[in-house]
């Protein structure tokens, strides 16, 4: 579905939002986790999104969500404070960019693509190819291309994983630098090769050194 949005927002030259789960409004649902809203927040990131809300804030019949009825924030909102300014910091340096394509390594799924054999970004370890069989969740990274003039500078790495943490080497066409979303400051890598930890569900952004 993102990538569907992704084409047509680049076709009719848009920005494009992504309302994300963060409620249950029927028996058969339950409230995602912090983990799981992350990996949904990341992976918009990742396909290009410039902006990003939740269904719903508060509602009746609506369980979690961001608030309860009196106001209360519940534990999705302690969450979001942060995932959001994170978004938002990732989001202001993409913004003059164009997304050039979101691959993914490891489990690609259904309307998704797999990194070319010739991608600007890869990651070292090489992340092993596997099933995609839902309702298994998806395994491996995504890897957001975005640049100016179709040549890939930036690259959003996303863990897929939203159980668990992982650490990857991101490979890049020149000298990378490492984008810390909580400072909003750029850290040079020492090369072409960058050691990211990324969180369950997370991500980091890279570019290549101006």
């Amino acid at each position: 579905n993102l990538g569907m949005i992704r084409k047509a927002a680049l076709r009719e030259g848009l920005p494009f939002l992504n309302i994300v789960q963060a409620c249950t409004w029927s028996p058969g649902m339950r409230v995602p986790t912090s983990r799981e809203v992350r990996f949904l927040v990341y992976t918009s990131l990742a396909y290009g999104a410039q902006g990003i809300s939740y269904y719903v804030y508060c509602h009746p019949g609506h369980e979690g969500a961001i608030a309860y009825a009196d106001g209360r924030p519940t534990p999705l909102y302690h969450a979001l404070s942060r995932i959001n300014r994170e978004f938002e910091a990732i989001a202001a340096e993409l913004q003059p960019l164009t997304s050039l394509g979101a691959y993914h390594l490891g489990m690609v799924p259904t309307g998704g693509v797999g990194l070319p054999e010739d991608g600007a970004f890869k990651v070292d370890p090489p992340v092993p190819a596997a099933e995609f069989s839902p309702p298994k969740p998806i395994e491996g990274l995504v890897l957001g291309y975005f640049g100016a003039e179709d040549r890939p500078t930036h690259c959003v790495v996303v863990n897929l994983d939203y159980s668990n943490d992982m650490e990857t080497t991101v490979v890049g066409p020149g000298p990378l630098e490492v984008f810390d979303a909580t400072d909003q400051t750029w850290r040079d890598a020492g090369g072409a090769r960058a050691t990211v930890h990324l969180m369950p569900g997370g991500g980091k952004l890279v570019r290549v050194a101006r």
